[in-house]
């Protein structure tokens, strides 16, 4: 299938997303926070919300980056370039600042399920740190010849959604427990802040010598 990647693309890929997805980020606060506030029910509706946002931002890169590549290769090089330096930016971020979670626990009044849809979806789709993310983080896996890159990127952003569900469900069901253990175990937070840096710092450093040749 032409929208596949190589496997050792899809493993790197893999692997990064599941990095991600156990990372502490606004869209994990969020649902806890919900989860702990309004009950599992209302998360789940958050997790669903954001995970439309997510294929929102998916589609948007997929058909923005594929159009880049048809009217520049040189302007694509250049975006894969600061997409490397951003990861970078990201993993020094990581060591110091580390991950922060916090968690409302305020009852308040319960939304419907369509607004906590809207608000996860919202919440996500206009967060520009996302956006930045999306536009930085999935063209790494892919490269300026490929004829098939648009499918590629569609492929690799629901791949990365997909991921990310199962996880973020678990910590919603294991919110009340979750969020008290991590507060209170914070190395276990900085060991995910390390191995965030790793990965990301290997990533940047590769692309970055990529495009030197």
């Amino acid at each position: 299938m032409d929208f596949l990647p190589t496997l050792p693309t899809l493993l790197a890929f893999v692997a990064a997303s599941l990095l991600l997805a156990t990372t502490p980020g606004p869209d994990m606060t969020l649902s806890i926070s919900r989860a702990v506030s309004q009950g599992r029910t209302a998360a789940l509706f958050i997790l669903l919300g954001t995970s439309l946002g997510l294929i929102a931002h998916t589609l948007l890169v997929a058909f923005g980056v594929s159009a880049l590549i048809t009217a520049s290769p040189a302007a694509f090089a250049i975006l894969k370039t600061g997409g490397a330096a951003y990861l970078l930016w990201l993993a020094i971020q990581a060591i110091r600042r580390g991950s922060t979670i916090t968690v409302k626990t305020a009852a308040g009044p319960r939304g419907t399920a369509l607004s906590n849809v809207s608000t996860g979806f919202w919440v996500n789709l206009l967060n520009p740190k996302v956006i930045i993310f999306f536009m930085t983080f999935l063209p790494q896996f892919v490269t300026a010849g490929d004829p098939h890159v648009t499918g590629k990127l569609v492929f690799l952003g629901l791949l990365f959604t997909g991921v990310g569900i199962p996880v973020t469900a678990g910590v919603i069901l294991a919110a009340d427990r979750l969020s008290g253990w991590l507060q209170r175990n914070r190395k276990v937070l900085r060991g995910l802040d390390y191995a965030f840096a790793t990965v990301f710092s290997a990533f940047a450093v590769k692309i970055l010598f990529a495009q030197g040749r």
